[in-house]
């Protein structure tokens, strides 16, 4: 038996979005969304919704190339984190990668930065990706 939202108590509809932590020369990427986005000016791992039969890593391609104009490298997994907004609930499936080719054009998002990992919390980012942010840095600093 499948449990809707509303069986397991999480409001409206989950979504699941595929989201890249690109990594160049130490630094990382944040996509800041746009002002009609829902989540307006809030930082995020760019990224998007997983269509219907298609894997996080198709998903991650096809956005990023869509968003970003930028074909990646993907790598590493990092754990899913589910967070529950008010209206919605997202589950990310986050990936490390790197640029395997193109050049950065903002299609979507206000605004991009590259930001060493130690400040990456400085920003306003989405709570979804709060525990990405946690995950990644426990993970840096393990090598």
């Amino acid at each position: 038996m499948k449990l809707s939202n509303q069986d397991l108590g999480l409001p409206g509809r989950h979504i699941h979005v595929a989201c890249a932590i690109i990594e160049r020369d130490g630094y990382v990427l944040a996509a800041q969304r746009s002002a009609i986005m829902s989540l307006p000016l809030k930082w995020e791992f760019p990224g998007g919704k997983i269509d219907m039969g298609e894997t996080p890593q198709d998903c991650l391609q096809r956005e990023l190339n869509e968003e970003l104009g930028i074909r990646i490298v993907i790598g590493k997994p990092l754990s899913l984190a589910t967070y529950s907004y008010q209206s919605f609930t997202v589950t990310l499936y986050p990936y490390v990668c790197s640029i395997d080719s193109g050049e950065l054009v903002l299609h979507e998002h206000a605004d991009i930065k590259w930001c060493k990992p130690e400040k990456l919390k400085i920003l306003d980012w989405a709570e979804a990706d709060g525990p990405v942010i946690c995950e990644y840095l426990e993970q840096l600093q393990m090598y």
